[in-house]
């Protein structure tokens, strides 16, 4: 008796294996992260436009660095009073294992219009429990 499957029920079969691999991404993600913060720059550009230059090693990838900016941001907000940061745009660059990000963020009293809002007081309090320390 030959059994005879259709080749979309097998290309099926195989895409969904596929998908069950660890990607690189997984892999990266299960590290360990042990970060060494090394500091945060501010300075204020024009109003509530602010740069934030944060520097660390031990990061896994540019997202740790992103978040210490994040944090750092959140910080300064809470600090002017504001309850309120808009991320604009953040560069992150590697050296050797030296992480450097540059991030520019707008701080505000009241909800800032656009997605990439963040709500400071939160923020700052997520930062502290997951250990990465602000201004």
């Amino acid at each position: 008796m030959v059994l005879r499957v259709p080749i979309t029920t097998t290309l099926l079969a195989l895409a969904s294996l596929s998908a069950c691999a660890p990607t690189d991404q997984d892999v990266a993600a299960r590290v360990a992260l042990n970060p060494t913060y090394s500091g945060i720059q501010t300075v204020l550009l024009d109003g509530d436009l602010v740069n934030f230059h944060v520097t660390m090693r031990g990061a896994r990838d540019q997202g740790d660095v992103e978040t210490y900016a994040r944090c750092a941001a959140a910080q300064y907000a809470l600090i002017r009073g504001a309850g309120f940061t808009r991320h604009v745009r953040t560069s992150v660059a590697k050296t050797g294992g030296n992480w450097r990000g540059d991030a520019v963020y707008t701080i505000s009293k009241d909800l800032p219009r656009g997605s990439a809002t963040i709500d400071a007081e939160v923020t700052v309090r997520d930062c502290g429990a997951q250990g990465i320390p602000t201004i």
